[in-house]
């Protein structure tokens, strides 16, 4: 879950792992990034402190991120050189490149849920995202 304050402007991230009864929470921030960046780095950086390959579920409100598996738009970008369907080059390759990476280490579910509803998961995310930004303002 990603929240920015202007876009680009400061974003912070948050993310929650769980395993059984086990639960973390981590987070972070840029004082400079974009919404979609954002949104990438909390499931990167989730899916960094995985330790060993197993089947995991990964909830998001980015469709960005989401459709970026569910509608193939990963793997058309790759087959044409990381170039979008118009030719351009792909925003955010190295995070994108990175996520693809732990789909070949990890049986990964990529499931969308709805922003700023009712999900408790989603709304401590966006938590974590938001006090990740006023921290970084106060240092």
């Amino acid at each position: 879950m990603e929240h920015v304050l202007g876009n680009p402007g400061p974003g912070g991230w948050g993310a929650i792992l769980m395993y059984g009864n086990h639960k973390k929470e981590i987070s972070g921030a840029n004082p400079n990034t974009t919404n979609n960046i954002m949104e990438l780095t909390a499931v990167v950086e989730a899916l960094k402190l995985i330790k060993f390959p197993c089947s995991i579920k990964v909830y998001s409100d980015s469709a960005y991120v989401i459709n970026g598996f569910t509608q193939g738009w990963i793997y058309n970008w790759m087959k044409k050189g990381w170039k979008t369907a118009d030719g351009s080059p792909v925003k955010n390759k190295e995070l994108w490149q990175t996520l693809y990476q732990f789909t070949q280490i990890h049986k990964i579910e990529f499931i969308k849920v709805k922003g700023h509803s009712d999900n408790e998961y989603n709304n401590r995310c966006d938590e974590l995202a938001r006090n990740a930004i006023l921290n970084l303002k106060n240092n």
